[in-house]
């Protein structure tokens, strides 16, 4: 019944968000609220705007309409929304164009298009993205159509609103022959956009150009109403359901439209330019829609080849849509591929889409013209990660390197239909990273667009990924065997943090159990501070760069603990599992372990799944092979 009652909710809250009057009553409310006359594009980035904006540290703004749908894609969504919503709200130039999402298959480009309509379906049923118009209109036109144009200066200096388009053949025979051409007494009703009942909004797909019809687009004659209107001019003997008259007000999208027929493409020159188009017998039809249409690279390429689309290239902005090459944002992706899937109730180990990820965005950068920098440093500049020897501003130029950089490699639903078709063939319950990456090792030689070239730079970036898992692996697995880790890990920071304070102060130690004096234990202090490479020449830079640290916290009422100098605790790490490996090594391979062994593997396990999110089988899989990395 919850869910029952939830639909009776929703119906009865669209029934109260329904609204009638005439055209004088819709005039009182533009008094009081002047945006409810946004143009298509106006609304659409009123949208994006209203779920709220961030920026980044870089300056880069996200938007929070995307955050949950499309990941790492940032860059280019501010330009879209910079360069293409904002000015053509602003009624500049640009609405008067077509706007191309370019990029490679699987890059986002329908998911974006998708939200777009989506989120404009949810805008229009709030106060803010309420929308009105002539009832019963097919086309959904806006009700100031019916101010006459002579009188239109006057109403923007009263309203502060300008009217852009006229009245529609159907409209002005109606008021005629229904008003007696007294307009505000015009019916006029609240309407919510819904691509199901084709209101505001509207999809065209390309078919079989021999079949298909221009009247998909515009509209058509009525056959069976000649008889009684007399007339093919009449403009109740026209159905006026193309897709162009449906998304009057909204956002049209034409799928594929670089394969269409010339015939449907010219029809959009006047509609993006002047905002109108020719349908039938009439003259010409004013549409106020947002046209948005998506392609492929090549397919792009072939069509500005054509001299012939030189006239409707001049009225597009393309804007790029490349793949994500940020790691973290990749994994993320997988995830909710996975989540909208069958397999998400198989376990994934911890790391696997990480590892994936790493392989595809590895397919997607471009070797730097800077010698110093390789694609896997790259990986981890972009991905926000800290990399000796470089800073922010090395991020910067290295994405200005390659405009291109991102629109080619390997697609997300690859690695998907990898790790799908891994679970399926084994009936596998549990995946760790090395099932992935043989996953996607086989499947390069079944993948047709992948040239010979491509598929020797694809292995190689499979071995850098299994590279970085098998530190991954051990990492894990020895800090598991650490009981206590982080106690074990405090305990070591203070030894050397007291080691520390008396070096920099030049003071000596007590032993705590004979209470007899000691100097600095350098051996303790070096065999950490090597972990990270600090030189002989570089301690003392870094052991008073530590006592420093600790005082200014000790001045802002802080506590330093472990987790206050991200080197220090590397350092720290590193010499506890430097310790540990001997006895990893010999606990993980021993074949036929004794009574002691056997606890310490059962308490490993058990850290595992407890704390690092594995189950049974992928913690063990993981002590075997991390036994037989040691053991090489």
């Amino acid at each position: 019944m919850d869910i029952l009652k939830k639909i009776q909710n929703h119906r009865e809250d669209q029934e109260r968000l329904k609204w009638e009057g005439t055209l004088a009553d819709y005039l009182e409310l533009l008094k009081k609220r002047p945006y409810l006359a946004q143009s298509a594009h106006s609304r659409v980035y009123s949208m994006i705007k209203h779920k709220g904006v961030n920026e980044r540290e870089d300056g880069v703004k996200t938007y929070k309409f995307f955050e949950n749908d499309l990941y790492g894609l940032d860059e280019a969504l501010e330009r879209l929304v910079e360069e293409y919503f904002h000015p053509a709200a602003r009624r500049l130039d640009v609405k008067k164009r077509i706007l191309l999402l370019m990029g490679p298959v699987s890059g986002g480009k329908s998911t974006l298009v998708s939200l777009l309509k989506r989120g404009l379906e949810q805008y229009t049923l709030t106060d803010e993205g309420a929308v009105y118009a002539i009832k019963g209109c097919p086309m959904h036109e806006d009700p100031l159509h019916l101010i006459p144009p002579h009188l239109r200066g006057d109403f923007e200096q009263e309203y502060g609103i300008r009217i852009e388009g006229n009245l529609s053949p159907l409209n002005t025979m109606k008021l005629e022959t229904e008003y007696g051409g007294r307009i505000e007494d015009v019916q006029v009703e609240r309407i919510f956009f819904s691509e199901d009942k084709r209101t505001g909004i509207g999809t065209f797909s390309p078919s079989d150009p021999k079949s298909q019809d221009i009247a998909d687009l515009t509209g058509s004659i009525d056959f069976s109403t000649i008889a009684e209107y007399g007339s093919e001019s009449d403009p109740r003997a026209y159905r006026f359901d193309g897709e162009l008259n449906k998304a009057n007000r909204g956002i049209m999208e034409f799928q594929e439209m670089l394969k269409c027929d010339e015939k449907f493409l010219w029809h959009l020159l006047s509609l993006t330019q002047e905002g109108n188009f020719k349908a039938g017998r009439f003259a010409l039809i004013s549409a106020d829609e947002l046209i948005v249409a998506h392609t492929n690279e090549s397919e792009y390429r072939s069509f500005i080849a054509n001299k012939k689309n030189e006239a409707l290239h001049s009225r597009m902005i393309v804007m790029p849509v490349p793949y994500n090459l940020k790691l973290s944002e990749e994994e993320r992706i997988y995830k909710k591929m996975i989540n909208e899937s069958d397999i998400k109730d198989v376990h994934i180990a911890p790391h696997t889409l990480r590892i994936a990820a790493m392989f595809t965005v590895l397919t997607r950068l471009k070797e730097s013209n800077r010698g110093s920098i390789n694609l896997l440093k790259k990986l981890y500049l972009y991905d926000g990660q800290d990399v000796e020897g470089y800073s922010d501003a090395d991020v910067l130029e290295l994405k200005k390197e390659f405009s291109d950089e991102g629109m080619g490699g390997i697609d997300p639903r690859y690695v998907i239909n990898r790790i799908s078709s891994t679970i399926i063939k084994k009936e596998m319950t549990a995946i760790n990273a090395l099932d992935v990456l043989r996953s996607l090792k086989d499947g390069l030689d079944s993948h047709a667009s992948i040239s010979k070239d491509d598929k020797e730079r694809y292995m190689n970036f499979i071995s850098i990924a299994r590279k970085e898992y098998d530190e991954i692996a051990k990492k894990e697995v020895q800090k598991a065997f650490v009981y206590s880790y982080e106690e074990s890990a405090k305990t070591l920071m203070e030894n050397y943090l007291d080691n520390v304070e008396a070096y920099c102060n030049k003071s000596k130690l007590h032993d705590p159990l004979t209470g007899e004096e000691m100097h600095p234990d350098e051996k303790l202090m070096r065999s950490i501070e090597e972990q990270i490479g600090i030189s002989e020449n570089a301690k003392k830079a870094f052991r008073e760069e530590i006592l420093i640290r600790i005082s200014a916290y000790a001045r802002k009422g802080r506590k330093f603990d472990y987790q206050s100098h991200e080197r220090l605790r590397e350092a720290i790490q590193k010499k506890l599992f430097a310790d540990l490996k001997d006895v990893v090594k010999i606990t993980t391979s021993s074949k036929t372990p004794d009574e002691q062994q056997l606890k310490k593997i059962n308490e490993v396990v058990a850290t595992l799944i407890d704390e690092y999110g594995y189950n049974p089988i992928s913690a063990n899989e993981l002590l075997r092979y991390v036994g037989s990395l040691l053991n090489r």
